[in-house]
């Protein structure tokens, strides 16, 4: 049975949530731990699944954040079926996020481009799958939390 996270395991993964890249005597000073210690509590959090991995986020090269996000709600033909349609969306570099939903609609897709006009392209293959029977797109005006 996996163990729970303490106070400190709690402190380490956020502050490796909000940067990757933060040392282990950046993080030992958060803590109040040796950097030894900090490693071997990094090392059981990977260990028993607490953290799985590490990611970055890629931008054109440019200082400013100018992502457009859109959100495209996709009604499909058949629910039960349909997997075609999400391998499809794999495969859209764009496409960010894409949750099976409960409710009126069955997927959820979040889109993220620097260029609104790929948005509307990619918006346009969606619609056209096989599968698809209709979309719904919204555009973000802004985003207040991101974790």
């Amino acid at each position: 049975m996996k163990n729970l996270l303490d106070r400190i395991d709690e402190q380490i993964v956020a502050a490796l949530k909000a940067n990757a890249r933060t040392s282990h005597a950046e993080l030992s000073a958060k803590v109040n731990l040796s950097r030894n210690a900090v490693r071997v509590r990094i090392e059981r959090l990977e260990r028993e699944g607490f953290i799985k991995g590490y990611t970055i986020v890629t931008g054109d090269g440019a200082t400013s954040q100018n992502v457009t996000t859109a959100l495209v709600f996709v009604y499909r033909h058949d629910r039960m079926k349909g997997g075609d349609v999400i391998q499809a969306l794999r495969k859209i570099p764009e496409v960010v996020a894409c949750d099976v939903m409960t409710g009126d609609f069955d997927l959820l897709v979040r889109v993220e481009s620097s260029k609104a006009d790929r948005i509307t392209q990619i918006w346009h293959l969606i619609a056209e799958m096989p599968g698809v029977r209709d979309t719904l797109t919204s555009f973000a005006l802004s985003s207040v939390i991101r974790k």
